[in-house]
């Protein structure tokens, strides 16, 4: 009787437990499935995006771990002290070990403001805010209820993030919010990142970044920051430019679990190197690594977890029945962008593939547009909410293509504008 361990009961290890049972179930076969996690909370983590400006509840992003788990799976509430992939077995904080014969890694990723000098001091005294917790998205929207205008920055410390076009999401978000109030035009407001420009790859940056320009949004590229000094409303880079603010959202430093690094499993920021196709630890055959903990150049968002978990299942199978493992991850993330006043984006990519513009999921037809603002690609955020809930985290197959396909697509030809706008 295999049994597979998963720790994280998040997006990605909820996902993974779900579509590994149902395969199982469909099969007929006798495995044991248990997902380690510190507490019987999940939050629906795209919806914190939307708090900070009015919108939604808090009550509506929460449900027990537990009730999100198929039948047959089992939830040990408890944190993980150790992993001793030698020994393939987990040591719980509570004093427990569990033994397993495949293990998978979806302790995901989290918010250090403690790596930041400066940026804990500012939370206290409130010029300081975040909004990848319940707690700072709720902190932001009591800010935001107060604010009369001022410089506002929104800050990116160091990538990899979950939802790296979150902080996009935000600055647009707030743009809109602060128009609709009559604040706009005394607001300056400024998007600072260690990138390049506003994304990671050329086209969708072009094009982000021109929509930042027409909105009036300031952008500093290239700031590695080194401190926050809450005294002087500063925030100072690694070669001492200085950004003034008197209301700094910032997305901190993400690092993985501390379980990760006792372990000696874990890279700098605590995430764990597998293969980028296969998800496989290089020297631990058994040991898999999925979603935002793991340590591959794919983006750390939730529809890169479900592309990913469609490649584990699969190879947790194969493994148990000695067989290859034949399936790969090809990057494969999509990603809708808020852009305010009722409009969004949807930028589709993989590890060779670009956002491009297109129609989504099918080529030349849609009924989604890449790359481009519309009205569907807003109702299509709003309405992932029901998605997540009903078929995603329970392990049913959606109607996209696992893999990124370039079919349909275009790049944009040299000096085109960037800045697409369509009517649906």
């Amino acid at each position: 009787m295999p049994h597979v361990v998963i720790l994280g009961g998040g997006t990605a290890g909820t996902m993974v437990a779900n579509t590994l049972a149902r395969r199982v179930a469909r099969r007929r076969g006798t495995w044991r499935i248990t997902v380690v996690d510190q507490d019987d909370r999940h939050l629906y983590q795209p919806g914190l995006l939307f708090l900070p400006f009015g919108a939604g509840g808090e009550q509506d992003l929460v449900r027990s771990r537990r009730r999100l788990l198929r039948p047959g799976v089992d939830l040990v509430v408890a944190g993980v002290e150790a992993i001793e992939p030698a020994a393939s077995r987990v040591r719980l904080d509570d004093g427990r070990v569990l033994g397993y014969d495949q293990l998978v890694v979806a302790t995901g990723t989290a918010p250090r403001p403690e790596q930041t000098p400066g940026l804990q001091e500012g939370g206290r005294r409130g010029t300081v805010h975040g909004f990848y917790t319940l707690e700072d998205a709720l902190a932001l929207r009591e800010a935001l209820a107060s604010w009369a205008g001022g410089r506002m920055v929104v800050h990116v410390a160091e990538m990899p993030v979950k939802c790296p076009v979150a902080p996009l999401e935000l600055t647009f978000l707030a743009d809109a919010f602060l128009a609709d109030r009559g604040l706009r035009a005394r607001t300056e407001l400024t998007y600072i990142t260690p990138l390049e420009g506003a994304f990671t790859r050329p086209v969708a940056a072009a094009h982000l970044g021109s929509m930042l320009a027409a909105r009036g949004i300031d952008v500093v590229p290239d700031f590695v920051v080194d401190r926050v000094d809450p005294d002087a409303g500063l925030l100072v880079s690694m070669d001492e430019r200085e950004v003034p603010f008197d209301l700094l959202v910032t997305v901190p430093v993400n690092m993985g679990s501390d379980a990760v690094a006792r372990s000696g499993l874990g890279d700098e920021l605590q995430h764990v190197p597998v293969d980028p196709g296969t998800l496989q630890h290089a020297e631990h055959e058994n040991l898999f690594a999925i979603g935002d903990a793991a340590a591959i150049p794919a983006s750390k968002a939730g529809s890169a977890a479900h592309f990913q978990a469609e490649v584990l299942v699969p190879h947790l199978l194969d493994q148990a029945a000695g067989r290859p493992l034949t399936h790969l991850y090809d990057g494969h993330a999509s990603c809708f962008v808020e852009s305010g006043h009722g409009r969004g984006l949807l930028i589709d990519f993989g590890y060779d593939v670009e956002p491009l513009p297109g129609r989504y999921p099918v080529p030349g037809l849609g009924p989604l547009g890449l790359l481009a603002e519309t009205r569907a690609n807003h109702w299509g955020k709003l309405a992932f909410r029901s998605v997540y809930w009903n078929l995603l985290l329970p392990g049913r197959r959606l109607p996209v293509p696992t893999r990124v396909t370039t079919a349909g697509r275009r790049a944009p030809a040299a000096g085109t504008p960037t800045t697409t706008h369509a009517a649906a």
